[in-house]
């Protein structure tokens, strides 16, 4: 069995940031993970990329030849990915074992994870590979300024979770940016009646049961909750990697792989 993060979120939230700084922490801690470029119009990358989207199609390529817009070019190439999960990516994963941990860098169009079925189908062509996959969802933490904010990311996280089917791990990034930190830890652990009578406040008075139904959404079924992350502390980085790992169930069967000492360390 192997195991697989699929890093999604809005652009700029920080998925490839928060791919390399994983990477990162997982070769000081001689841990083995392989990133996974699924962003055709990615340009440079912070860490080794272990599978590439640009090897069987690029943005770049698309509006060239075809005449699209960026938008328009990275949808065709998602579609094209779908097309040629049957042999280029399946031929792609053959070279990765059982208990291998890949993690998907994904590109930032919302409509991907929210309504397009292309990494649902993605998700499911992992599962018959026989792939545990878990969604990790980035907001950007400077985003979460006010309450009416706060309730727009829950839902588009929310959105995600129904179109994807997946264990989620939502996850405020760029926490290291933040310089209130206190308005932010206001909605890590929100209280209902708080939220619901700022958002009365903010919005006119025909909207107070909508309102209502939505706080109660987010309270009462508990689906959306985030985890800061603060890449500055390396405890910050194993605490959502262990949040992860528990939703993937990694390391129960799995043999954990590691990398070699060198002998000079062995003979220390």
């Amino acid at each position: 069995m192997g195991y697989a993060q699929l890093v999604i979120g809005p652009a700029g939230s920080g998925k490839s940031t928060y791919c390399s700084s994983l990477y990162q922490h997982c070769e000081a801690t001689r841990r083995t993970i392989h990133i996974v470029n699924l962003d055709p119009a990615a340009e440079n990358f912070d860490y080794p990329v272990a599978i590439d989207i640009r090897e069987l199609i690029s943005v770049e390529d698309v509006m060239e030849e075809l005449g699209l817009g960026p938008n328009g070019a990275l949808m065709y190439c998602m579609e094209n990915l779908e097309e040629n999960m049957d042999d280029w990516l399946t031929e792609e994963l053959e070279n990765y074992m059982e208990d291998d941990y890949l993690v998907f860098d994904c590109p930032g169009q919302i409509e991907l994870f929210s309504h397009v079925p292309v990494l649902k189908n993605f998700v499911e062509h992992l599962q018959r590979k026989n792939f545990n996959v878990c969604a990790v969802y980035l907001l950007d933490s400077q985003f979460i300024t006010d309450v009416t904010k706060f309730i727009s990311g829950c839902m588009s996280s929310l959105s995600a979770m129904v179109q994807l089917e997946l264990p989620h791990v939502n996850i405020l990034s760029k926490m290291d940016l933040v310089t209130r930190k206190r308005d932010i830890e206001d909605y890590l652990n929100p209280e209902p009646t708080t939220l619901l009578s700022e958002l009365n406040q903010r919005m006119g008075p025909q909207f107070q049961k909508l309102n209502k139904a939505l706080i109660d959404l987010v309270d009462q079924y508990s689906m959306v909750s985030f985890v800061p992350l603060d890449l500055r502390k390396e405890s910050s980085i194993q605490y959502v990697l262990s949040q992860i790992d528990s939703c993937i169930q990694y390391g129960e069967d799995a043999d954990v792989k590691i990398k070699d000492f060198d002998e000079d360390e062995d003979q220390d």
